[in-house]
C-alpha cells in the first residue's frame, strides 16, 4: 500500500531533529528500566530499542509499510542503540534528570501521536483506525518495554495524564487532516497546526505531572447490607 501524500512533520529538518532527540530520550528511559532490573548490556539495548521504536514497528506492520522504519532506518536504529550504551554508562546521572526526561518524553509522546496518526491517514486509513495507530505509535513502545521487564505498564501505572494527551493529539490530527483536505489549505498551515497539537500534548502531560492532575477513578459507592 502506498502513501497518498507525505507526512508533514517528517518533511521538516527541525522536527526530524527533535524527533531524533525524543527517540534518544525514549531509549534512555527504556534502557534505564533495564538497568534498574540489573540486566546485562544486551537486555539494556533491547529495552532501549523497543521503547523508542516498538510503537512505530507495530504501526508500520499493521499498515503494511514493510520493512518497518524501526528496523529499516539506520539512523533511528543507531540512535536507540547509542541511547542504550549511554544509559549503561551514565545511568546514575540520568536518574537525576527527572524533569528533563519528563519534558523530552512528552515531546516524543506528542510527535509520535501526530506522526503516527498522519502516516495512517496518508495510507488511506479511516479516522478511527488512524487514531488507534497513532496511539500505538505513541504508547506501544513503553507497553512492550514494561511487558518484557515484567512491570505493570506505565500507561496503566502512571496516574498522571499519559494516554489522554496522546488521544487528544490523535483526534486533533485527524481533524486537521480532514480540514486541510476539505479547505485545500497549504502545507505551511497544516504544519503549523500539527506543531500546535504537539505543543498541546506536551503541555497536558507536563502540567498533569507538575500539578498532580489525575483522572478520577471508579465512583465510590457503599451497598447497604441486607438484613
Amino acid at each position: 500500500m502506498l502513501m497518498n501524500q507525505p507526512v508533514v512533520l517528517e518533511s521538516n529538518a527541525v522536527f526530524m531533529g527533535i524527533e531524533y532527540l525524543a527517540i534518544f530520550c525514549c531509549g534512555l528511559s527504556g534502557g534505564l528500566a533495564a538497568v534498574k532490573k540489573q540486566y546485562d548490556l544486551f537486555a539494556i539495548l533491547v529495552a532501549a530499542w523497543m521503547t523508542a521504536l516498538g510503537g512505530g514497528i507495530i504501526r508500520d506492520t499493521l499498515l503494511g509499510a514493510l520493512p518497518p522504519v524501526g528496523i529499516a532506518d539506520k539512523g533511528l536504529v543507531l540512535t536507540t542503540l547509542m541511547s542504550g550504551i549511554v544509559v549503561a554508562v551514565a545511568h546514575p546521572e540520568i536518574e537525576h534528570l527527572r524533569w528533563s526526561m519528563i519534558v523530552t518524553d512528552a515531546m516524543g509522546l506528542g510527535l509520535f501521536a501526530v506522526n503516527g496518526t498522519a502516516k495512517s491517514l496518508a495510507y488511506g486509513m479511516s479516522g478511527m483506525v488512524s487514531v488507534f495507530l497513532g496511539m500505538f505509535t505513541a504508547l506501544a513502545g513503553g507497553l512492550i518495554r514494561d511487558m518484557i521487564l515484567s512491570e505493570v505498564p506505565a500507561v496503566i501505572r502512571d496516574k498522571h495524564w499519559y494516554a489522554v494527551p496522546s488521544f487528544v493529539g490523535c483526534i486533533l490530527t485527524v481533524c486537521v487532516y480532514r480540514s486541510v483536505v476539505h479547505w485545500s489549505w497549504g502545507l505551511d498551515v497544516e504544519m503549523a497546526l500539527d506543531v500546535a497539537i504537539v505543543v498541546l500534548v506536551v503541555a497536558l502531560r507536563v502540567l498533569s505531572v507538575r500539578f498532580d492532575i489525575t483522572l478520577p477513578g471508579a465512583v465510590r459507592r457503599d451497598i447497604p447490607k441486607s438484613e
